[in-house]
């Protein structure tokens, strides 16, 4: 046998082990196959491979390895219960730039599922590797490591910490001085996933000097490196006060503001969440915001994009109405409330209706006109019946709850309260209760007597309702209620009449408490409900307090007077409702 049949056995058996890991790379693309590659033992037979002596094959199979981590978690999980970690470990600084980025793409497949396997990575010793690779001359070497640190930081804030305790930010924040766009764009978005986490890392990124670089690439055309960048940006100034105000100090700002009429829905989105972060710290930074054009800038961009900007376009102006009555005037002035109730309206996520709710509690909550400016967009109604669905989620009835609370607390508006006195539920009722009771539109006699229903549907009964029929109030609660002269004949009585009295004489005689059972105040109630008539009304309460003769009971008269002032139909049916459940 010559030596040129020897050399082509040899070059078949090459050629078939390329062409094998070649088509596992192709079948490993296809997240469906990844499980017949797991029968037939993939990861023992590419073992082997990974250290063959053709570099090619070599390259072929570290890529095959890192499609088939990629795309299923069950294969990343078997990876860390093999030796292959440490294969790739000990060729990875000597190995040629494509090898190492089929290699680091490995590391970064497996990082990228949850915090254990990251943490996995990290301790096998790979981070001091990667950090490593980050020192390298070539770009695309760089890009990758940036990325494993990415991937790495996102999970957690105690890897986010063992990537800064490795050295990797000086390394990202000169990448961003360089030339390659990619490299930018990985390196801004490893420091977004270093910076979000906590204040402690946002600040060694800070203090590392990356604000001012990341604010110079603010300015750079490509829209995947302004959206990073933003993020970045954000990532750092929603922590703190002083964070933010570095970030303002870098003059963003109102270049942010015109990055939320950029033609990419990520960079608005991003510029929107930027001047969030800005507006919730303090009243110093969000003036300073609105003094450059923020809440016309916010208002645009809410108008104009239905997308995913929206939540945190709202939540800034809420941040904003929510630092001072001023400031809420300023956004009201721009029609925000308008296009707020219209979203409230018509939207049917229920991320952005909690925020809308939230924001618009923080627009009414200040003072009698801005809860008026919110009651004359007729609001109100909407919020109740998001807060009584049942398919609203807890979430979503909270926001609601606290919107209704902040606005009720100041409207004085009747019209608006008015529909609520049929429609709201009692833990929203007693707040509209509350408002009439203060309201200037009636006598402190009503006043006094709504404080008292208030109370009664804030403190409800047992099953059974207790009546006195003497002035209708639930037993253990004093109504005062000042005796009312009927007549002139009356009056000049007891005008007249000055002689001494005994005690016992004042005071009458105590009347017996009426006890209805659950059915009677039922069917009274439903019949209360129905009726629109004053006498049929009359005649219903007669029945409800023992059946007595209002022309021959004066105070128990007066009591009905009382109540007919102040919208005695809903309000007594409320008030049994409420005793009863």
């Amino acid at each position: 046998m010559t030596a040129r049949s020897i050399l082509q056995v040899f070059d078949q058996y090459q050629k078939a082990r390329l062409n094998f890991v070649k088509s596992i790379a192709e079948l490993a693309l296809r997240p469906a196959n990844i499980p017949i590659l797991d029968e037939q033992n993939i990861l023992e037979l590419l073992q082997p491979l990974l250290s063959d002596v053709c570099k090619q094959i070599q390259n072929c199979a570290t890529i095959a390895l890192g499609r088939i981590i990629q795309n299923d978690h069950t294969m990343a999980k078997k990876f860390t219960q093999t030796h292959l970690i440490t294969l790739l470990l000990a060729a990875l600084p000597k190995e040629n730039k494509h090898q190492k980025n089929s290699i680091l793409f490995v590391l970064r497949s497996v990082c990228k599922y949850d915090p254990q396997l990251a943490n996995f990575i990290v301790e096998t010793g790979a981070l001091n590797a990667v950090i490593t690779c980050m020192e390298d001359f070539e770009p695309s070497v760089q890009e990758s490591a940036a990325w494993v640190i990415g991937y790495i930081a996102r999970h957690n804030q105690n890897l986010a910490k063992k990537c800064i305790e490795a050295g990797a930010v000086p390394l990202l924040i000169m990448c961003l001085q360089g030339p390659h766009l990619t490299l930018k764009q990985i390196s801004a978005s490893a420091l977004c996933d270093i910076a979000k986490h906590s204040i402690e890392q946002a600040q060694n990124i800070v203090d590392a000097g990356a604000i001012p670089y990341l604010a110079k690439n603010l300015s750079n055309l490509d829209e995947k490196l302004k959206r990073q960048v933003l993020a970045a940006l954000s990532a750092c100034a929603k922590h703190s006060a002083e964070l933010a105000e570095v970030v303002i100090e870098a003059e963003v700002f109102p270049c942010v503001f015109l990055h939320m009429a950029h033609a990419c829905p990520h960079v608005r989105k991003n510029a929107a969440g930027l001047t969030r972060d800005v507006v919730k710290h303090t009243l110093e930074l969000t003036q300073l915001i609105v003094n450059t054009g923020g809440i016309g800038a916010l208002m645009e961009l809410l108008t104009e994009d239905p997308g995913e900007a929206r939540i945190p376009c709202i939540t800034a102006l809420g941040y904003i109405a929510g630092h001072s009555d001023q400031l809420a005037m300023s956004v009201l002035g721009c029609k925000a409330i308008v296009l707020l109730g219209a979203i409230l309206n018509e939207s049917k996520d229920e991320n952005v209706l909690a925020v809308t709710a939230w924001t618009i509690g923080q627009i009414g909550k200040h003072s009698p006109e801005h809860a008026k400016a919110v009651a004359a967009a007729n609001l109100f109604p909407r919020l109740v019946q998001l807060y009584a669905s049942e398919e609203t989620s807890e979430d979503l009835k909270f926001k609601c709850k606290l919107a209704l609370k902040l606005c009720l607390q100041k409207c004085l508006l009747v019209a608006a309260l008015e529909p609520l006195l049929y429609d709201a539920p009692p833990n929203i009722l007693k707040y509209v209760l509350g408002q009439y009771s203060k309201g200037p539109w009636r006598p402190p006699v009503a006043r006094r007597h709504f404080e008292n229903v208030a109370t009664m549907l804030r403190k409800p009964a047992s099953e059974k309702l207790y009546l006195n029929t003497s002035n209708l109030s639930v037993v253990g609660i004093q109504v005062h209620r000042p005796r009312r002269l009927r007549t002139h004949h009356h009056q000049q009585r007891i005008l007249l009449d000055t002689s001494p009295v005994s005690s016992a004489s004042v005071v009458p005689p105590p009347r017996p408490s009426v006890v209805l059972g659950e059915d009677v105040v039922s069917r009274q109630v439903r019949k209360i409900r129905e009726t629109v008539q004053v006498e049929d009304f009359e005649r219903l309460l007669i029945g409800l307090g023992g059946r007595r003769d209002v022309a021959t009971e004066t105070a128990f008269g007066d009591v009905y007077h009382d109540f007919f002032e102040v919208y005695y139909d809903v309000l007594k049916a409320r008030m049994a409702a409420a005793s009863i459940t």
